[in-house]
């Protein structure tokens, strides 16, 4: 009974994947085939250099810092010695801040990618789902990162109907 079951399922799945359309895409290839974005990448890898340079440039700076410090320490007083430590620690705080504004999760780089490449990337995701919608797809993969779905008609969307199967929703 439960190959019978078993095997109705599959063939019930089986025609609906076949009689679904499916297609996918490169963006990696697409992308690289865009001048605006080969324009946007060189931007924005001269700004992370240049940033990068001026993170080193700070942290080189603690560095002389601490062994300055370390071989005048032995004719330091008590008080000397915190007032040199807490500088060290303010320089070092402020490059690290410098270095969580420049490439944070939200700092200046992500926010000059979102404002350069984010553009690009929108055009051609309106592009496949003007693809996808015209040529009847139900879904469009990504070939350049896996099988990463880009597109998927909402027609094709079993998410409620499982949903009010479950009793979560009317």
């Amino acid at each position: 009974m439960k190959k019978l079951l078993f095997g109705l399922i599959f063939v019930l799945f089986s025609t609906t994947l076949v009689a679904q359309r499916y297609a996918f895409v490169d963006s990696d290839y697409i992308l690289n085939n865009i001048p605006a974005y080969k324009a946007a990448q060189d931007k924005l890898n001269k700004l992370s250099l240049d940033w990068q340079k001026e993170i080193e440039a700070g942290y080189a700076e603690v560095e002389k810092m601490i062994r300055d410090f370390n071989t005048e320490k032995i004719l330091l007083t008590e008080e000397m010695i915190k007032q040199g430590e807490a500088e060290i620690s303010g320089r070092e705080n402020a490059v690290k801040e410098l270095q969580h504004r420049f490439f944070g999760p939200e700092g200046e780089l992500f926010i000059k990618r979102q404002e350069l490449i984010k553009p690009i990337q929108d055009e051609i995701y309106n592009v496949i789902k003007d693809i996808a919608e015209k040529g009847n797809y139900a879904i469009i993969f990504d070939t350049a990162i896996g099988a990463t779905i880009l597109f998927t008609d909402p027609k094709f969307d079993k998410s409620d109907e499982v949903l009010e199967k479950l009793g979560y929703k009317n």
